[in-house]
């Protein structure tokens, strides 16, 4: 596939992300609109009024994360991430790399952040080439060689050369929301005042509606999950292919995939919404069957092997 063709197939990913997580979204409103809506009138009076201002409201708030989501998804990961952004003084080879790799790359040099951890990680992030930006550990800066943290540095300049950023970010975004919403409502249903609910103002109408509520705010972050992988994990060959392509140098990469495959050290600042961005899973010590049925990465072994020809 050619750079224009893999443009043009993230940029439709993108906007099938965004059509999914809203018809998601839109479940999640309209069940949670329905039991505040029973809860409030046990199925009488303004029903269908109260109904349709929650389901408006909680519609309104989704499509303006949303539009925030895509403007200022680099900003809300780096904030998540904890990173920080490196100053050349500080981080001169980091920079230089950068620079060599984008001359190497024709891309303009992106926002260089480092988060302060001594696992070996790394994620690009941002909506296009000129909004986009490129977080490494200090973990990467100090147990890579040159070569190695080459490769990586032209990897993650590669998914922003192919737009995979785009995607991989607001996907990131989107699911950190759906879990937030998710558990912010879950808690609220089991300790809060939806927690038992009466015959005054519950009855059997009310409990079937929370009921629903509850299942779609349990199945929502599984679903999103789904949907986050379901951004085909082929990107990351193609990068792979991509980073030996500006660099030359296949072992640089395949070396620095093996020392981050050996590294059990978990990173502390990522979580499942933010996992897809890294070059490598960053959550460690999970299940082999749960890792491998749920797994945003194709095992680094079988990458190393694609870029070693074998």
């Amino acid at each position: 596939m050619d750079f224009y063709s893999q443009i043009s197939k993230n940029n439709k990913k993108t906007y099938l992300l965004f059509l999914m997580f809203f018809i998601l979204f839109g479940i999640l409103a309209g069940a949670l609109s329905l039991a505040l809506s029973f809860y409030m009138t046990s199925g009488r009076g303004y029903f269908s009024l109260i109904f349709i201002g929650f389901f408006i409201l909680f519609g309104t708030l989704m499509i303006i994360f949303s539009i925030i989501s895509y403007f200022g998804s680099d900003k809300i990961v780096t904030a998540v991430s904890h990173a920080k952004l490196a100053p050349k003084e500080q981080f001169s080879k980091l920079h230089n790399i950068v620079e060599e790799m984008c001359i190497a790359s024709g891309l303009p040099k992106p926002r260089i952040y480092v988060i302060q951890d001594t696992a070996i990680n790394a994620f690009a992030a941002g909506r296009n080439p000129q909004h986009a930006i490129v977080c490494v550990t200090t973990g990467c800066l100090t147990r890579l060689t040159r070569d190695q943290l080459q490769g990586v540095i032209a990897h993650e300049l590669s998914h922003i050369r192919n737009f995979d950023v785009r995607t991989m970010t607001i996907a990131a975004v989107l699911v950190g929301m759906a879990v937030l919403i998710s558990d912010m409502l879950f808690r609220m249903f089991i300790y809060g005042s939806f927690r038992g609910g009466n015959s005054k103002n519950g009855g059997i109408e009310v409990a079937i509606a929370i009921g629903v509520a509850i299942v779609a705010v349990v199945l929502t972050p599984i679903i999103a999950k789904l949907i986050t992988m379901s951004i085909s994990r082929k990107r990351e060959f193609v990068a792979d292919a991509s980073a030996i392509e500006m660099t030359r140098n296949p072992d640089g990469l395949a070396s620095a995939l093996e020392v981050i495959g050996k590294d059990t050290e978990p990173l502390e600042a990522a979580n499942k919404a933010t996992a897809h961005l890294y070059i490598a899973n960053p959550l460690k010590g999970q299940k082999l069957i749960m890792k491998s049925m749920f797994s945003t990465h194709p095992p680094i072994g079988e990458r190393i092997r694609a870029i070693r020809g074998r």
